[in-house]
């Protein structure tokens, strides 16, 4: 394996150095993107269960939810605040779950790049063994093949560690890329039941039953004004019949 490195020439320092950092991703990454470390089936059903025994959940353990999962911090963000009204628990449900996804999406844009470049790196190197090779027969390589087939060797090399590195790069970049949206799609739902749970139960405070933020003065209706009108009228009347 080092006689093919040092063969492909000085171009093979740095499509080893991308294969390193690729292999080191994947691993990394696949480790982080389980679904039962980022998104737990059953954390949402527990949540509801407490809320609903105890009517609230204390603020120390839902601080303790949110440091856990990425999904228990989306949802225990929601309940934290929830005794604002459904636009401020949706609203800081939302920007936490866009934090989530873009720490989610740590270096896979990495995995992209050294599938772009690997190959292009392969190709340089092609190109230059070529060229090589062509100075070789300049300089009397007809008489020496041994001159002519190391430009050769180099140009092969190069190409194909490039392919080989490039190849799993970009399987794995589309790969995560997809489960991401997996993860995204399961916060989405998650966080949609969990309101509709807490409608469902009666669980949302300063919301009335169809999820609007009662007023606290609400404007008399046209009937409670015509009746104030007419008792005042009436109280008028009698006042006038009394002085006459």
């Amino acid at each position: 394996m080092w006689e093919l490195v040092k063969a492909g020439g000085w171009l093979m320092t740095p499509i080893v150095v991308c294969s390193i950092l690729a292999l080191v991703i994947i691993i990394e990454r696949s480790h982080t993107l389980q679904f039962n470390k980022v998104a737990p089936s059953r954390l949402r059903e527990q949540l509801i269960t407490r809320l609903r025994e105890n009517g609230d959940i204390g603020r120390t353990q839902l601080m303790n939810v949110k440091e856990k999962t990425p999904l228990g911090d989306i949802l225990a963000t929601g309940l934290l605040y929830r005794q604002y009204g459904l636009d401020s628990m949706t609203m800081h449900m939302q920007n936490r779950a866009s934090v989530q996804v873009h720490q989610l999406e740590k270096n896979i844009n990495m995995l992209g790049t050294i599938g772009a470049i690997a190959p292009l790196l392969g190709l340089l190197g092609t190109v230059l063994g070529i060229i090589s090779s062509f100075l070789a027969i300049t300089d009397g390589a007809m008489q020496d093949p041994t001159m002519l087939a190391a430009g050769v060797s180099q140009a092969l090399i190069t190409t194909a560690a490039g392919m080989i590195v490039a190849i799993p790069a970009l399987v794995a970049y589309r790969y995560f890329q997809r489960r991401i949206i997996d993860i995204n799609a399961q916060f989405e739902t998650q966080a949609g039941l969990m309101i509709q749970e807490l409608y469902d139960y009666h669980l949302l405070e300063n919301t009335s039953a169809t999820g609007l933020n009662v007023p606290a003065h609400r404007a008399p209706s046209a009937d409670v004004v015509d009746h104030e009108y007419a008792v005042d009228g009436l109280s008028s009347n009698n006042g006038v019949a009394v002085t006459s």
